[in-house]
């Protein structure tokens, strides 16, 4: 007998490289937190995803839906916490 093995013999197990990094800094330090991903094919129904890594994860189907979630993405900035320096800690 072997050594117990990991997963089904003769599958390779698929890893992909996680398209948006944890926090890998740009060269001037800054790094992304929010996603905005519109998806409009011509002839179609468009969608969009907004997600934050404050938690922040939203979805719309439709141009009208999808024009408010753009607007309220933008909005967000404003107001996400992992933005917007709380009380107290810039005083620290």
């Amino acid at each position: 007998m072997g050594a117990p093995k990991g997963g089904a013999e003769g599958v390779i197990p698929a890893l992909r490289p996680d398209p948006h990094p944890a926090k890998s800094p740009r060269p001037d330090g800054r790094y992304p937190v929010a996603w905005l991903h519109i998806c409009a094919p011509r002839d179609a129904v468009p969608t969009a995803t907004s997600r934050c890594e404050c938690g922040r994860d939203r979805s719309a189907i439709g141009r009208h839906r999808v024009l408010a979630l753009i607007e309220d993405h933008a909005a967000h900035r404003s107001t996400c916490p992992l933005r917007v320096p709380q009380e107290g800690r810039a005083a620290a």
